[in-house]
């Protein structure tokens, strides 16, 4: 093997050229970004052509001291393949050798190697600290700062204190080294406190001794001698001495080349910034797994610094998801996460979590080898804040009151006040931006904010000076203001809307806390509370709103207080029983009591969302006559609404009661209506929490698969999808997986789409805390399982999943899975349970008028007497009732059901001709739906007859 200690010598394979020693990997003469890790293995692998490395060999070598398993080996090798285009087709580099290891199978051809001064020219640098023993997550940066010190004589690394600048700039130093020819000089400015001192320490750091009292001739003469790299760290506070200096120095000194850290840049000529953030931290998802974690860098100095403080370490998949999290509140800034790491020798990894949400210390003491500014995160703060004006340190501490993100008009109206105008205020905000102590988050609106550990900082200050309560009130006022302006801002889509509103939810929540915390103002508390309440509900928080609403009741007491605010909340507390929960038994008198008030205060806008939360009420409670009946009272009242959508929203109630009812000719009539009229709607309904344009086409779905018209059925359960995906409202998506895509899945014999359907919802409920939809859910896909023919593990499922729903049973949506559940049990010999199952569906059917399912439920009833008893007249006449309320009620796909059974009925009693005329009758009204799996059984049918 090539000796490569001095000399880079670049491995060549297929379009690629690979510097070892400058850790560079190019393809095609570009540089091709590659991750460390990765990086470490191609580069292992490759100086070991042709042989195969032990898989455990590869582990210790690329993470030394930290314990991993195989997954994070596998999941780099992955990343490596990748990006090298190793598809194990036409490109093989690196191939696995099952029980072996990897081996790289390149062929190779030696380039030749860099033009560097002889090693006897070589001066190592004596003033330059030494590195780090392994830098995580920063080699691409020092790549490109030290690639940017070839092309730009000046660079200065700007980022808040901690986040690594001057290791990143003590690596580019070692890895610049030779090009300087050793003459790497470190001028540490932290120390200093007098700025007249600069160019004297800057020709200390030099070794020069310089007895006139202008320091600056002898300096330049040094200087101009020979190439010289001069690293000045910690310039901050000297910033006005050091900046023309620099200047000049880089002018008269044409060899010389200045790489400077510091929390805002120089704004010197010549200066080119490179913006140092914060290490890429794991994503707040769940199920991460140990490689997951261990991909991003924040992770792996982590664990990294847990190794070298407490010995080998392997991450546990327990541990990761914690670790993730510990990475993510600490926004990756690299000295905190070395300093909560060194906790975890004393509390464990659970316990170190804990800290950070207890007590989290800002007096932690890091490396003891660390320059005191940045030993504690304390004293590094202390050393930005303390070159702070009066302004800058006035605004820094009053921003703390937010949590997360804040726009500049925001923060202008919280911080501004007592001394600092408004102008004041957004100067001071963009110095702080410039010295790296408030960061921009991100988004495409102009935002900005705190990284949690300036903020207890920040926070630590305003209490001090006795300015925490001011503050928060300011913000609590701030936040109520801006929410009551959100509840009729009601013309943005909703992901417009919810990207202005749905971000604040954080700071909605911190200053509702505030404001019914004892130090705090329950007035100001309920007012946002009651703000608040269409954020939740668009952001389908039906359990956070109940609660909150709870809360603020009980601060306005039941006698006195604004009965306006009363009905509000009433309101609210009503819509998130129904929603959230499904708690009808609550809801009913909440709402009751709300519709009394909007009616003693004449308030249209809140009758109507009373008499809506109602009549909802009573689709819950399968009371579909009274639900009627309230539907009517709905559009009594919205007639003289100045709303036009009051009307559609009318019209949409309608549709759904005639729908359950059974009656599918009136309730298309409904839904095609409010159909026609969405191209109108520029506004979202206020009384109404779901998409209108969404949820009306779910229903329009269901009714026209009713009406056997499948093929429109499916096309627009379809593009539902697809539109509920991307609107982003969690119970509007459920409600379209739930009420269409589901359930017209599965009576087509989709099985395979029904499955997909029925995971995606139940993924979905998780994610969002949907706790209804959740149970219907894991019902539904049992019963998908029982319906493939896995009847052994679906029916004791779905019997299980359905007695787990409790009273949840008795919602329309599990009508069809009871109905199942007795099928199942007739396909299981079971059929007397089966029958006893349907008597009670049916009686629940009759006593709430539930009609829409009923032709299914008495064609089920007619199969289990065939089975149980072989009672043909009476399954006969089951078949015949079930056809003739089909057919009253336009419901088609139920006739085709019940033609199938008739048949099949028929055929056993050798009644051919009837059987067949029944199925030609039937198919012959259907002008499309010929792909469904039961007008495929009834063809096959009228086949056999035929022959």
């Amino acid at each position: 093997m090539p000796d490569r200690t001095d000399e880079d010598s670049a491995i060549s394979f297929g379009p690629f050229r690979l510097l070892p020693r400058s850790r560079l990997l190019e393809k095609d003469g570009a540089p091709l970004h590659l991750g460390g890790r990765a990086l470490d293995i191609l580069i292992f692998l490759a100086e070991r052509p042709g042989e195969v490395v032990d898989k455990r060999v590869l582990v210790k070598r690329i993470w030394a001291n930290v314990n991993v398993d195989e997954g994070s080996l596998r999941f780099h090798i992955a990343a490596l393949r990748k990006a090298l285009g190793d598809t194990g087709k036409a490109a093989r580099y690196v191939v696995n050798v099952p029980g072996r290891g990897y081996c790289f199978v390149a062929s190779l051809a030696q380039a030749p190697p860099s033009v560097i001064p002889p090693a006897a020219e070589i001066v190592r640098p004596r003033s330059l600290p030494a590195p780090l023993a392994k830098m995580v997550g920063r080699e691409e940066v020092v790549e490109k700062i030290s690639n940017g010190l070839s092309l730009h004589r000046f660079m200065t690394v700007v980022g808040p204190g901690g986040i690594g600048k001057t290791a990143v700039a003590v690596a580019v130093g070692h890895r610049r080294s030779a090009d300087f020819g050793g003459r790497v000089f470190f001028v540490d400015f932290g120390p200093l406190r007098d700025a007249s001192l600069v160019a004297t320490t800057i020709a200390s750091a030099l070794r020069l001794t310089i007895s006139s009292e202008d320091s600056m001739p002898g300096l330049l003469a040094f200087l101009k001698a020979s190439p010289v790299l001069l690293i000045l760290d910690g310039c901050e506070h000297v910033l006005d001495t050091l900046a023309p200096l620099v200047e000049r120095i880089v002018r008269d000194a044409p060899r010389v080349h200045v790489l400077a850290t510091s929390r805002e840049s120089f704004r010197s000529e010549g200066e080119r910034i490179f913006r140092l953030f914060p290490l890429d931290c794991p994503p707040e998802r769940d199920g991460l797994n140990v490689a997951e974690v261990l991909a991003y860098p924040a992770a792996q100095l982590f664990v990294e610094r847990i190794a070298q403080s407490s010995g080998p370490f392997q991450l546990s998949p327990e541990e990761a998801p914690l670790v993730a999290n510990i990475c993510r509140r600490l926004d990756g800034i690299a000295l905190a996460i070395e300093l909560a790491a060194g906790r975890v020798n004393a509390y464990g990894i659970a316990g170190t979590a804990s800290l950070l949400d207890s007590r989290f210390s800002l007096q932690w003491r890091g490396r003891r080898t660390a320059v005191p500014r940045h030993q504690t995160l304390a004293a590094a703060l202390d050393w930005s804040y303390d070159l702070l004006s009066a302004a800058e340190s006035a605004t820094l501490r009053r921003l703390s009151v937010f949590v997360g993100p804040f726009t500049p008009e925001a923060a202008a109206a919280v911080a501004s006040g007592d001394g600092l105008s408004t102008l004041q205020t957004l100067e001071a905000i963009d110095s702080l931006v410039t010295k790296s102590l408030i960061s921009p988050s991100g988004s495409r609106m102009l935002r900005h904010r705190l990284l949690d550990t300036t903020r207890t900082y920040a926070l630590g200050k305003l209490n001090e000076l006795g300015e925490a309560r001011q503050f928060a009130r300011r913000h609590a006022e701030h936040f109520r203001d801006f929410f009551e302006a959100a509840e009729s801002d009601t013309s943005a889509p909703l992901p417009e809307w919810l990207s202005i509103y749905g971000s604040e939810l954080d700071n909605a929540r911190a200053a509702l806390d505030w404001a019914f915390a004892p130090d705090g103002d329950s007035a100001l508390g309920i007012a946002l509370t009651a703000a608040t309440v269409t954020l939740w509900v668009r952001l389908s928080l039906f359990a956070e709103c109940r609660e909150r609403v709870r809360i603020a009741l009980a601060a306005l007491g039941d006698t006195g207080g604004d009965d306006r605010i009363r009905m509000q909340l009433l309101s609210a507390l009503g819509w998130s029983l129904m929603y959230g929960e499904g708690r009808a038994r609550e809801a009913r008198p909440i709402l009751e009591t709300a519709l009394e008030l909007a009616d003693r205060l004449d308030d249209k806008d809140f009758r109507l969302r009373a008499l809506w939360g109602l009549c909802i009420d009573q689709f819950n409670n399968g009371q579909f006559g009274k639900a009627r009946a309230l539907a009517d009272r709905f559009a009594e009242a919205a007639a003289n609404s100045s709303d036009k959508t009051d009307l559609m929203l009318a019209d949409r109630l309608m549709a759904v009661a005639l729908h359950y009812l059974g009656d599918q000719t009136d309730a298309r009539l409904r839904i095609d209506r409010v159909n026609a009229s969405l191209h109108a709607l520029v506004e979202k309904p206020k009384i109404f929490p779901l998409d209108l344009r969404i949820s009306t086409q779910y229903f329009r779905a269901r009714i026209l698969w009713l009406q056997g018209l499948a093929d429109q059925a499916q096309a627009l359960a379809a593009r539902n999808i697809e539109e509920g995906r991307a609107n982003g409202h969690a119970l509007t998506f459920c409600s379209v997986l739930g009420q269409a895509a589901c359930p017209i899945a599965f009576l087509a014999g989709d099985f395979d789409a029904a499955e997909r359907h029925g995971t995606e919802l139940l993924e979905h409920t998780e994610r969002h805390a949907i706790r209804l939809w959740g149970l219907w859910a894991r019902a539904f896909n049992a019963a998908v399982i029982a319906k493939r023919g896995d009847l052994a593990t679906g029916l004791p499922l779905l019997r299980e999943e359905l007695n787990r729903a409790g009273d949840a049973r008795f919602l329309p949506r599990f009508l069809p899975l009871l109905g199942e559940l007795a099928a199942c049990f007739g396909e299981a010999d079971q059929a007397e349970r089966g029958l006893d199952m349907i008597e009670d569906v049916l009686a629940r059917c009759n006593d709430r008028q539930e009609r829409w399912y009923l032709p299914e439920l008495i064609r089920i009833k007619g199969e289990l007497v065939l089975k149980q008893a072989k009672n043909l007249p009476a399954a006969e006449k089951c078949f015949g009732e079930a056809m003739e309320i089909a057919t009253q009620q336009g419901a088609r796909f139920w006739e085709l059901r019940c033609a199938i059974s008739i048949a099949q009925f028929r055929i056993g009693q050798g009644r051919n001709a009837d059987a067949r005329s029944v199925l030609e009758n039937v198919c012959g009204s259907f002008a499309e739906a010929s792909d469904i799996a039961d007008m495929r059984v009834a063809y096959d049918l009228i086949a056999q007859l035929q022959t």
